[in-house]
């Protein structure tokens, strides 16, 4: 194996892992951060908290508060790693192109 070959080998390998985490990044963006948990868990607050307001009960409605804001924040933080990911993927294929580019420019 060839110098040349094993820095080809190791471009091609930070390519393909930045396409795997672009394409996980993705993946938690779509399915992930809005999940049919995350929906059922929103609409059963939703009836808890009208029952809490038909009864006047200060304390179900309270927690129906707290619970929507924890959703809210479980939604936030998977899209920031969906996002976070896809970012680092596109940067790890941006070097492998640039690291490429710079490789074959020198070869003969």
């Amino acid at each position: 194996m060839t110098p040349f070959n094993l820095v080809t080998f190791l471009i091609g390998t930070l390519f393909l892992f930045g396409m795997l985490t672009s394409i996980a990044g993705i993946l938690i963006l779509t399915f992930r951060a809005s999940s049919s948990e995350v929906k059922t868990i929103a609409a059963q607050t939703v009836r808890l908290a009208q029952k809490g307001l038909a009864e006047d009960v200060a304390g179900l409605v309270g927690n129906a508060t707290n619970l929507v804001d924890a959703i809210n924040q479980l939604v936030r933080t998977n899209r920031g790693v969906g996002i976070f990911l896809v970012v680092i993927g596109l940067v790890m294929m941006g070097i492998a192109a640039w690291l490429a580019l710079q490789v074959y420019q020198i070869s003969p």
